[in-house]
């Protein structure tokens, strides 16, 4: 319950209890002192509103003390609803959220004192013990302190003497309104107004309670707005009209002046004259009013040690009778005024002066009466309809109750420390950072204040109060007490700062500066003094230092706590868990606590990351033990740990670094040796994964049946799923989330590099030698027409291929060699990808740095060192891969054009093309067929391999052109005519490879077709030229001539002159060949194609290696006869 809320509680309280007690319903009411059928005075707060209730039920017989012995009784227990059951009550905590039952024993309870000497002021409401077995982690409710009452905090709780009269707070709040009033009234100040004015200006007293105006006032106005800040101020407080009235007139009259400085016990006393029966709506009020201010008088008259026994004694039987109302009552008017002066001369003569200052005489007489009417003024500048809010008027009403200083002796000191003590106890209610600013500033103005005269010192530190420090009691000051309260709050907190301000951080900065503000160092049971807030001393440092310890101890054991007792149902390890919240913590470090502590106490950070480094290793190192291998369980741990240490290095050292501290705060650290312990297991493991991949990349490619996967995703099946597993694994690698050193780095690439070797040398191996893709050269023949028909002999077939080529020449189909190409793509672009993610997650590995302020002078040259290792392995490996793709992509793209020409167009191609005549089989009847090859390749292909097929296809058609050539048989034969209609071809063979601009680029068409226009030109060479060249070439004939080759490797050789002349024709030509080289006609062979060469075989690579032994000049006649007569011979049996 909120302090005004409970106010108004109590105040409707009592007039219920008023109104049935003075209701008749009460027949009989039972006092100490005997039965009585009316009602005396009673303090209706110690009185149970339920028991009253029940005795009216009952017959109306009231029992005193029974009523209040029930008010005590239940003020134990939890508020209860009056239900049937008797089984429903309030909790103070959330049951839901409070989890299972704890699993220790209950810490022990500690009583201070019994009942009777326990009152609202002893037990201090700002200590929050913490018993160190209360842990509370992320997410979970702070543990529910004991709740004591909210105005117990409100109260003065700062070690005052005990009241011993009974006063209660509302007794002290209107003995305080009349103290201020009769001071306003002292210092000249008008508080008594016609009653006119007041019901003129009475409508509109709320509404001033939020002005905002801040300005100042003429002469005139000044009584209007007295008037305004005394209503302000009734309404404050709590105070009823009509006593306000009443209280303001008596002030006006006998508090004008008339002395010389105005006590309480003369402010009270003056008021017993002056204030009659007939001022109050009832006699009960009256009595309870008037009870008051003898039992005020009471408290500050009775316990002055100085007094006698004769005046006790007569102090005591005056204000007896002044308390029981008949007696006093049954006294005239002069009786009475006897008795009140008596009450002053004795009050008089008990005065003990300590010194003066300013014309200012303090007492010391009943100070903690005085202290705590002073405080209850202080409460009147806080808004009672919005709690904790500072009104618009509290800088004048403070003015005003400035004039109560000489009453109740205070001066400036006292003031900054009370009204900082106030706020700071509106601070605890309502958790508003503002007002503890507020009351740190006033702090500090206490701190600050000069104290110039010894006597004043003297009279502050004579203001005794109670405090209790370990198990000793200690008598301070006001100030000390004050501010030794304030720190143990601050320790409270401060000692566990992770628990109280990790949702709260705005306050933590706020609650260490009014901690070191007030701190007050003890040594030696207690011996106290003040601290200055601008030096920090020794004992401050060592204070922090406290700080720090205590709440990382405690925060860890929090946590730790909460981990063990979680059911072991999740599968988490729990150190992974303890170090995810140490993590936290650790951030929390970073970004809260240690940029506020920093400033008064460097080291702190280096301390708590050494102790939660220390701590946590104590649970670590069993377990680092134990680990064999990299299971989940031991990467989670290792990676959690890893991490953990990684941010309390950099909270060691970002400590260090900002501020250059010396060594003696760095202690020693044990690291953990996470990247040691790591290191062989992650080698196991990166092996381990060798052979699955390779295992899985051999299933994978068995499987394959070289199909696109869809007409956007051209590749084939098996490199995807063969580069899932290398991703994953890559994955894998940097999840472990642990210290990686090169070598690991090494052992993860050359598992890339061999599983995609591995598959690419399969893929390779899906080749078949080109050579098996070209027909049989045909037999070397020289052109003559013939009319008499003979029987022709037929060419020799090929031999058969086994089955092996054959079957695999068949599934090399062009659209599985397309897809292969795709494939070998993929595995380019991949690569990319795969290197530059590589890149990335290994530049991003951990790093460890130095837990000492100091780097070693080589960090950089290592650092570059092992930068330039890393990038050599990377080059090579990525490199070397892209040289055997780019391979394997050249060869099946140089087989796919030498296929589409020399085994899928073989027939519309080579075998029509020119056959039986220039004129009957032109290239144009051909084309068509081609650009329906090509549709179909560019449809297949990845648009990035398009231009590399068609090349290679085009290649593949000029190889096939130079074939017909230079190797068309029997049935080819090219007269001087010819050649211009076959240049035509060859120039629309390019046209339609350029494509108008969209093929390939014409000088990269043109540079391919040069030897085919080469070879053009030599047929339309002369005869004799081309002998000419033909006998000068066989000086120069290679040893290689057995070569089976369709392709001439010299324009100019002699294999390639020779077939040249073998399909010119032209009688010379004929005549030459039969002449010299006694070849057959080309009329003695069936038109058909054959399948094996006369070059091809050994007699003819014999002749020819040994022709290259002559010269063939225009002088050496007789050696061109010798190597004519060896052709002859060569070729007798072929000719038979």
């Amino acid at each position: 319950m909120e302090p005004s809320l409970l106010e108004r509680y109590r105040s409707d309280r009592r007039k219920l209890l008023n109104f049935l007690l003075s209701s008749g319903l009460i027949k009989q009411v039972r006092t100490p002192s005997g039965c009585s059928t009316s009602t005396p005075y009673l303090d209706l707060d110690a009185l149970s509103s339920d028991y009253v209730l029940d005795c009216i039920k009952s017959g109306g017989v009231l029992d005193i003390f029974e009523a209040s012995r029930k008010y005590h009784e239940e003020s134990f227990y939890p508020v209860m609803i009056h239900s049937q059951s008797r089984n429903v009550y309030f909790l103070l905590s959330d049951c839901n959220s409070s989890g299972p039952p704890p699993q220790r024993a209950p810490p022990p309870r500690y009583w201070t004192s019994n009942h009777t000497s326990c009152s609202s002021s002893q037990q201090n409401p700002l200590i929050n013990e913490n018993t160190g077995d209360e842990y509370v982690t992320k997410g979970a409710r702070r543990p529910v302190k004991h709740l004591k009452p909210v105005e117990t905090a409100m109260l003065s709780s700062f070690g005052l003497p005990f009241l011993n009269s009974g006063l209660s707070d509302d007794d002290l709040r209107e003995s305080a309104y009349e103290i201020l009033i009769a001071s306003m009234a002292f210092a000249g100040v008008e508080v008594y107004f016609l009653e006119d004015r007041k019901k003129e200006k009475g409508s509109r007293i709320l509404s001033r309670l939020k002005s905002k105006k801040d300005k100042g006032y003429s002469q005139s106005q000044l009584g209007e707005r007295h008037e305004q800040l005394i209503d302000t101020i009734r309404i404050q407080m709590q105070i009823s009209k009509a006593m306000d009235t009443c209280i303001r007139k008596s002030s006006m009259q006998f508090f004008t002046r008339t002395y010389e400085q105005i006590d309480i016990h003369q402010v009270l006393l003056g008021l017993l004259n002056g204030v009659l029966k007939y001022d109050f709506l009832n006699e009960n009020s009256y009595m309870r009013w008037k009870r008051r201010q003898a039992t005020v008088l009471e408290e500050l008259l009775c316990s002055s040690a100085d007094l006698s026994t004769t005046d006790l004694l007569t102090l005591k039987n005056l204000l007896s009778k002044i308390k029981h109302g008949k007696e006093w009552e049954s006294m005239s008017h002069y009786d009475r005024s006897e008795a009140i002066l008596s009450i002053g001369k004795i009050a008089s003569k008990m005065s003990s002066r300590v010194g003066a200052q300013g014309g200012n005489i303090f007492q010391t007489e009943g100070y903690h009466v005085k202290l705590r009417l002073y405080e209850r003024l202080l409460f009147a500048v806080f808004d009672i309809l919005e709690e904790g809010k500072l009104i618009a008027e509290a800088e004048e009403i403070l003015l005003l109750i400035k004039l109560t200083w000489s009453t109740l002796g205070i001066t400036q000191k006292m003031h900054n420390a009370l009204y900082g003590w106030v706020l700071f106890q509106q601070f605890l209610g309502t958790d508003d950072p503002t007002l503890l600013e507020f009351a740190i500033l006033q702090v500090q103005k206490a701190l600050a204040v000069q104290m110039n005269d010894e006597k004043e010192d003297s009279y502050i530190s004579s203001l005794l109060c109670s405090c209790i420090c370990g198990d000793k009691e200690s008598h301070l000051g006001l100030l000390e007490a004050i501010f030794f309260s304030i720190s143990i709050w601050c320790d409270s907190k401060l000692q566990d700062y992770h628990l109280h301000f990790s949702q709260n951080p705005s306050s933590f900065k706020k609650v260490v500066t009014l901690a070191l503000a007030v701190e007050t160092p003890s040594i030696e049971g207690c011996s106290l003094e003040v601290s200055n807030c601008n030096y920090l001393n020794k004992f401050a440092k060592q204070k922090l230092k406290t700080y720090v310890q205590g709440s990382v101890k405690a925060a860890y054991k929090r946590v730790a706590y909460t981990i063990d007792v979680k059911p072991m149902t999740e599968r988490t390890n729990p150190l992974v868990l303890l170090a995810n919240e140490l993590k936290l913590m650790v951030e929390k470090e970073l970004a809260v606590f240690c940029p506020v502590l920093h400033d008064w106490f460097p080291a702190a950070g280096i301390i708590s990351a050494s102790m939660l480094h220390q701590l946590y290793g104590e649970r670590l190192k069993p377990f680092l033990k134990g680990v064999s291998c990299l299971s989940e369980d031991v990467r989670s741990v290792l990676s959690a740990a890893d991490m953990l240490e990684t941010y309390l290095t950099q909270l060691y050292t970002s400590s260090c670094k900002e501020n250059r501290l010396i060594q003696p705060f760095i202690p020693d650290i044990d690291l953990y040796q996470i990247g040691e312990i790591s290191r062989p297991i992650i080698l196991d493991w990166v092996i381990a994964q060798h052979e699955h991949i390779l295992d899985w990349t051999g299933r994978a490619f068995e499987l394959e049946d070289w199909e696109p996967l869809s007409l956007q995703q051209k590749q084939a099946a098996s490199v995807v799923e063969v580069f899932r597993i290398i991703n994953e694994t890559v994955d894998q690698f940097f999840r472990l989330d642990l210290p990686m050193h090169i070598t690991h780095l090494q052992a993860l690439l050359s598992v890339i590099f061999h599983s995609l070797d591995t598959y690419l040398l399969k893929v390779v191996n899906l080749l078949v030698d080109k050579h098996h893709l070209f027909p049989s050269i045909p037999p070397l023949t020289r052109y003559e027409e013939t009319a008499i028909p003979i029987i022709k002999k037929k060419l020799v077939e090929n031999p058969v291929l086994d089955e092996f080529t054959q079957n695999k020449l068949k599934d090399l189909s062009i659209s599985k060699l397309c897809v292969i190409l795709n494939t070998l793509q993929y595995i380019q672009k991949q690569l990319d990808l795969l290197e530059d993610g590589i890149g990335k997650s290994w530049s991003l590995v951990k790093r460890h740095p130095s837990w000492t302020e100091e780097e070693p002078p080589r960090t950089l040259e290592t650092a570059q060192a092992l930068w330039d290792e890393s990038a050599e392995l990377f080059v090579a490996t990525f490199n070397s891969i892209r040289d055997c793709t780019g391979d394997a992509i050249r060869k099946f793209s140089d087989f796919t054009g030498l296929r589409v020409v020399f085994w899928d167009l073989r027939d519309s191609f080579l075998l029509c093309l020119y056959r039986g005549g220039v004129e009957g089989a032109r290239l144009d009847s051909v084309l068509p067929h081609v650009d329906s090859v090509l549709n179909h390749v560019c449809g297949l292909v990845d648009d990035a391999l398009r231009d590399i097929v068609v090349l290679s296809v085009c290649r593949g058609f000029l190889e096939g052109y130079i074939w017909v050539l230079l190797n068309g048989g029997p049935s080819r034969a090219f007269s001087e005519s010819d050649v211009v209609s076959m240049e035509d071809d060859l120039n629309m063979f390019q046209d339609f490879f350029v494509a108008d601009g969209e093929g390939l680029p014409r000088s990269l068409v043109h540079q391919e077709a040069k030897l085919a226009q080469q070879i053009l030109s030599l047929f339309s060479l002369q005869t004799e030229t081309i002998i000419r060249m033909l006998m000068f070439a066989g000086e120069n004939i290679s040893t290689t001539s057995e070569s089976r080759t369709h392709r001439p490797d010299c324009l100019e050789d002699s294999h390639t002159l020779i077939r040249i002349l073998c399909h010119k024709k032209d009688s010379e030509a004929s005549k030459f060949l039969k002449r010299h080289y006694q070849l057959p006609s080309s009329s003695e062979y069936e038109d058909a194609t054959t399948q094996e060469s006369i070059l091809g075989s050994p007699f003819i690579s014999d002749l020819l290696k040994r022709s290259a032994k002559f010269h063939w000049t225009e002088k050496g006649h007789s050696s061109f006869r010798l190597i004519k007569k060896k052709f002859q011979k060569a070729t007798h049996g072929i000719r038979e």
